[in-house]
C-alpha cells in the first residue's frame, strides 16, 4: 500500500515522492484546526504541495471537560462531512482508510494515547499543538515514534511566518543578540498555563533565537505574563503573553547591525505545506530536541510562576521530566 511506500522513503531517507495520487490523510479530533485546515487541504483549486494531499476521514474525538473542544467539535461536522470527509467510530478505522494522520484535537492530554495506535501501524504523524499535556508525556511521544520507526513532528503554524522563519535571513539584523516576542495567552485550567495558548509565542521566540535556553524567569498579573529565558552566551529572549487588551502577533528582534520587527502570522498554509513535505519524505522540518526545549521552557515557566518568579533551569525540568518516564 501507499503508506508502506511512504514509510520506507521516510526511513531511507529519499528527497522526493511522485505519486499520481494526493496523499489520503486522516483527522484524529475535529474540535480545533480541523474544519479550517480541511478547506485549505480539499480545495478542488489548491496548487502546488496543497494539491498533493487530501483529507478522507476523520475521528470526531472531543474532551467532555473542555466546553470549548465539544462548541468546535459540533461546528465541524457538518461543513467537513461537505467537504468530503467521511466520520469514523474508531481510530483503528481511520487508520485503515488512510496513509498518515494528523492529530489536531484542541486537548495535548490524550495525544500519546491517540499516537500509539499510529505509531503501531507506520503511519506518518503531525501532532498539533500542544504536542501533549506534560513534558513527560511529549518525551514518551518521541520515544514510541523512534521504537516503530514512524516519522512525527510538531509546530505552530506562527513558526513558519516569513517574520519569524526567514528573519535571519534580513540584512538590517546581522548576528541575532535578543528578541522579544508576544502573542495572546489564554489558559485552560488542564494544561500547563503556556501549552495552551501561549505557544503561539514561545514556539517563535525559540524559531528566532535557536536552541540553548538555559534559565526561565516569570512574572505574571491576571492579565499579561512575561517569562525572560537566558540563552548561552548571556542572549536574552523574552515571550509576553497578552490577555487583557490588544491582542496580537508579533517580535521585536535585536541583531549586531540594526533592530528589526518580526514574527506576525501568515496564515495556515506555510505550516501545511510543511506538514505535505513531511508525508512525503519522512523528514521532520522541526527537531525533537528543539520541540522538548520549547516545552521545558513551557514548564519552567509554570513552576518559575510557582515559585514566586524565582529562575528556574530548563537542564532540572529536563531532567525531571525523563526520570518520571524512565519509571514507566
Amino acid at each position: 500500500m501507499r503508506y508502506c511506500y511512504l514509510l520506507f522513503l521516510a526511513l531511507v531517507g529519499s528527497v522526493s515522492l511522485l505519486q499520481a495520487d494526493p496523499i489520503r490523510v486522516g483527522i484524529i479530533g475535529i474540535d480545533a484546526h480541523a474544519n479550517s485546515w480541511t478547506k485549505i487541504i480539499n480545495d478542488p483549486n489548491a496548487e502546488g504541495e496543497l494539491a498533493d494531499m487530501t483529507v478522507v476521514a476523520a475521528f470526531p474525538g472531543g474532551s467532555p471537560d473542555i466546553p470549548q473542544s465539544l462548541e468546535l467539535l459540533e461546528k465541524a461536522r457538518e461543513p467537513m462531512a461537505a467537504a468530503g470527509v467521511e466520520m469514523v467510530d474508531s481510530i483503528d478505522t481511520l487508520i485503515k482508510k488512510v496513509d498518515a494522520v494528523m492529530i489536531l484535537s484542541i486537548d495535548g492530554r490524550p495525544h500519546l494515547e491517540q499516537a500509539m495506535p499510529v505509531f503501531k501501524a507506520g503511519r506518518p504523524l503531525f501532532i498539533d499543538k500542544p504536542i501533549a499535556g506534560t513534558l513527560a508525556d511529549a518525551i514518551r511521544i518521541f520515544r514510541a515514534g523512534k521504537e516503530y520507526e514512524v516519522p512525527v513532528f510538531t509546530s505552530s503554524s506562527l513558526r513558519f511566518a516569513k517574520g519569524a522563519i526567514h528573519i535571519h535571513k534580513n540584512p538590517k539584523l546581522g548576528e541575532i543578540t535578543g528578541a522579544e516576542v508576544y502573542s495572546p495567552c489564554k489558559t485552560e485550567p488542564n494544561h500547563p498555563d503556556f501549552f495552551w495558548y501561549g505557544i503561539h509565542g514561545v514556539e517563535p521566540l525559540f524559531t528566532i533565537m535557536g536552541t540553548g535556553c538555559q534559565t526561565v524567569t516569570r512574572i505574571r498579573t491576571e492579565g499579561t505574563d512575561v517569562a525572560v529565558g537566558i540563552w548561552k552566551g548571556g542572549r536574552i529572549g523574552s515571550f509576553r503573553g497578552i490577555r487583557d487588551g490588544q491582542r496580537g502577533y508579533g517580535a521585536t528582534v535585536f541583531g549586531s547591525k540594526g533592530i528589526v520587527h518580526g514574527g506576525g502570522f501568515d496564515g495556515y498554509e506555510p505550516l501545511i505545506v510543511e506538514i505535505v513535505k513531511f508525508f512525503k519524505t519522512g523528514k521532520p522540518p522541526v527537531s525533537e530536541a528543539e520541540t522538548l526545549e520549547i516545552f521545558a521552557f513551557m514548564e519552567a515557566a509554570d513552576e518559575s510562576k510557582r515559585r514566586g518568579g524565582e529562575p528556574v533551569s530548563l537542564a532540572n525540568v529536563m531532567e525531571k521530566a525523563i526520570r518520571e518516564v524512565e519509571m514507566d
